[in-house]
């Protein structure tokens, strides 16, 4: 089984990326194999609305760091993808990549019954931490970007959510929010 994990948080030691290599350590104790990304280490740009993936080519015509991890998330069986919520949105690190995931649509995805060049049957890890405590705010962020890894052929999708942490809180996550990670391992392994 391969794991792609994306980091889409600026900072080293964030809560997201925190949360996320604990999923990570579960899933290799149990054999997978998990290729991680620190999205701002690299050097990429958002999608340019080019149309080339749907006119000239079958991906991204755009050569840069993120020609790789397209192409890893492409072969991945699960992929991660974790992010602090920053403005009521996951980091820009992280849409810049979501934004270049539209060269995984066929061209006619509006009206074609399989819309998308991937494989299907991937799993879909969203990790997704905030300040807030509040849950009821940014509640929207996971279900709209659910819905379009969906399109793309993910059939299963899990989030782990923590609410209410500070980037000065040295605590971190809460060990609910950990086991609930390995608890979502454990069960990718097992299916």
């Amino acid at each position: 089984m391969k794991i792609v994990c994306l980091l889409g948080s600026p900072r080293k030691k964030s809560h997201s990326t925190f949360i996320a290599r604990r999923f990570c350590e579960s899933i290799e104790a149990g054999g997978a194999k998990v290729e991680t990304h620190i999205l701002n280490k690299l050097d990429y740009k958002g999608c340019q609305a080019c149309m080339a993936c749907k006119t000239k080519s079958d991906k991204c015509v755009i050569h840069d760091d993120m020609d790789h991890v397209l192409e890893s998330v492409k072969e991945s069986d699960v992929l991660v993808m974790a992010t602090p919520t920053y403005y009521g949105e996951v980091s820009s690190q992280l849409k810049a990549f979501i934004d270049r995931t539209y060269s995984y649509l066929v061209p006619d995805f509006f009206t074609n019954s399989v819309p998308s060049r991937l494989n299907g049957d991937k799993t879909l890890i969203f990790i997704q931490t905030q300040g807030d405590p509040n849950e009821d705010n940014f509640n929207d962020i996971f279900p709209r970007y659910d819905m379009f890894f969906k399109w793309y052929g993910f059939k299963n999708s899990y989030l782990i959510r923590a609410c209410g942490l500070s980037s000065s809180d040295s605590a971190g996550p809460g060990k609910d929010i950990l086991d609930q990670a390995e608890t979502i391992a454990k069960k990718i392994m097992e299916s």
